[in-house]
């Protein structure tokens, strides 16, 4: 079929269907049709591109001319960038066809998709539940079939959060790989900044449309390395299942995994013992995850205060000095990640480069590690507006909403790539998924497991 027809497709099926799910917060479809028109014309002329006619979203945080970014505050209801993000960009210069824009939470901030402005994302299998955030609007998208690919951000894992309860794929990309100008609160301008934790990356249905679409954003920013953004990342470390050394991670010391998302895990373990697969489930190698989250948990809140009013910033200092000493909470590191100074960032960040060593002699010994990306399935939406008084359930029990962050941060922390997979559903119908954690900048060897477990156990399925 026809760029034009498969377009006005998607643009009829989420007319017909993002109603009730609301994940498409800001159309362009006249603009999209245009698109898929010069995209029909280029085809028959013989053009070649990697994404020529393709339907696609772009998260709401991108700069898009002509269109609001918001990050969902509504002093910036009005606020219109005068140029287009370098991954929209990209995405043009490779032939997509932009769809619209995709709800998130306010600032990004959230592991829900709401705000003032744009309303409430929903779980397309479960109304009543959350997409996740902050891509929460492009993982619903795409399981509802509004579009073929999205294009998301992860710093606390935004991109494979809201994969795993939408039973899609994501990639959080190495630190660094994707050029992310452009992806900016507003009215900030838009510079070619490096980011200490955050990254931009894949949304698809599935993983050999992540790396297709990883191909097409890898690479520096032009403003920094001249006009080339061709990146050569090495080749996956293997190509059967077979080959693959795998360490499987199903528990953290800070919060309890779930039963449904262990069955998930045991699931994945099991199809790669199945297909010959060495799998461990322990290593003295594997770098402390007290530590790590501790780590994670001070580096993310450090920059979360930064424009902070100093009323505001004083009170947290204040809080600060009255924890105890003996408090190791991650509550008491949020806290005192808030108030770091320069000499106690610095300090934390040398501890990260010890684990980022550490990760590099277990990926010497095995070639990815598999492990949760929350302790749970999608949760009902909680709208308490302070979020430090919601509380996760975990199998019955409830623990701090913040502290299941962890396994996001395992590879956050030190800038390791990691692909969301599918790996089943949950007794009430819910899907779950697994990330797939690899060696910093060997990003094709995560994606490359990720494709063939897809073919061993499945993969994305449409909501019923």
């Amino acid at each position: 079929m026809t760029s034009a027809e498969l377009t006005d497709e998607a643009i009829a099926r989420i007319e017909r269907d993002d109603k009730v799910i609301n994940a498409i917060c800001v159309p362009d479809f006249d603009r999209a049709r245009a698109a898929a028109r010069d995209a029909d014309q280029a085809r028959a002329r013989g053009e070649v591109r990697p994404l020529l006619g393709v339907p696609v979203t772009v998260k709401e945080s991108y700069n898009m001319a002509g269109l609001p970014t918001t990050w969902g505050m509504p002093q910036y209801r009005d606020y219109v960038p005068a140029e287009d993000a370098v991954q929209v960009s990209r995405l043009k210069a490779a032939g997509a066809v932009v769809l619209g824009k995709t709800n998130v939470p306010l600032g990004l901030q959230d592991i829900q998709s709401f705000n003032e402005i744009y309303g409430t994302t929903n779980n397309p299998w479960d109304h009543g539940r959350t997409s996740g955030g902050s891509s929460g609007g492009s993982a619903a998208a795409l399981a509802s079939g509004f579009c073929a690919l999205s294009i998301g951000s992860d710093l606390a894992g935004s991109l494979r959060t809201p994969a795993h309860f939408c039973g899609i794929y994501a990639h959080k990309p190495t630190l660094g790989l994707a050029a992310t100008r452009g992806m900016v609160a507003p009215p900030a301008p838009p510079l070619p900044v490096d980011l200490d934790l955050a990254v931009v990356g894949p949304m698809a249905r599935t993983a050999r449309d992540l790396t297709l679409l990883l191909d097409v954003m890898a690479g520096p920013d032009p403003l920094t390395l001249g006009k080339a953004h061709d990146v050569t990342l090495p080749p996956a470390r293997h190509e059967r299942l077979g080959d693959f050394r795998v360490l499987v991670v199903d528990e953290h010391p800070l919060i309890p995994t779930g039963s449904a998302v262990r069955a998930g895990v045991n699931r994945v373990a099991d199809a790669l013992a199945d297909g010959g697969a060495r799998v461990e489930r322990h290593t003295p190698l594997l770098p402390d995850l007290t530590e790590a989250a501790v780590i994670y948990t001070q580096l993310q809140f450090s920059g979360s205060v930064a424009r902070f009013p100093v009323d505001a910033y004083e009170q947290l200092r204040t809080r600060a000095a009255g924890l105890s000493a003996d408090d190791q909470s991650l509550d008491a590191a949020r806290l005192r990640g808030m108030v770091f100074s320069h000499r106690d960032w610095i300090e934390t960040n040398n501890h990260r480069e010890l684990h980022r060593h550490g990760w590099r002699q277990l990926f010497a010994e095995f070639d990815a590690v598999v492990c949760p990306i929350t302790p749970t399935p999608a949760f009902p939406h909680d709208h308490n507006p302070n979020p430090l008084e919601r509380r996760i359930d975990i199998d019955g029990v409830e623990y701090p909403y913040f502290d299941q962050l962890v396994w996001a941060g395992l590879a956050t922390m030190p800038g390791l790539p990691a692909t969301a997979i599918p790996a089943g559903r949950t007794s009430d119908g819910l899907p779950m998924g697994v990330q797939l954690i690899g060696p910093m900048f060997e990003d094709r060897t995560p994606l490359r497991l990720a494709e063939l477990l897809e073919q061993k156990i499945g993969g994305f399925q449409a909501p019923r």
